[in-house]
């Protein structure tokens, strides 16, 4: 099991910065989802840097997530 998020903060260019329970920083890089249904909402940046840390994943007020191990996985180290 990957570790969760620990907490988030947004970056330029739809990236966020993220630090994982196990202490490890890494930067995913969200650009590759907003062409797609609920994530189109995350363009609008003042939106997209409303993203909070929430039960070890991102999530957005609009009910926006992405999977914990996705962000794990599909991030790269700092």
């Amino acid at each position: 099991m990957n570790p969760r998020v620990k907490s988030v903060k947004p970056i330029e260019g739809y990236k966020l910065d993220i630090i994982f329970e196990n202490d490890e920083e890494k930067i995913y890089d969200c650009s590759c989802h907003l062409d797609f249904g609920v994530f189109k909402e995350l363009k609008d940046k003042n939106y997209f840097r409303q993203v909070r840390c929430n039960d070890g994943t991102v999530v957005w007020p609009h009910d926006q997530d992405i999977c914990p191990d996705t962000l794990y996985i599909d991030s790269i180290t700092k």
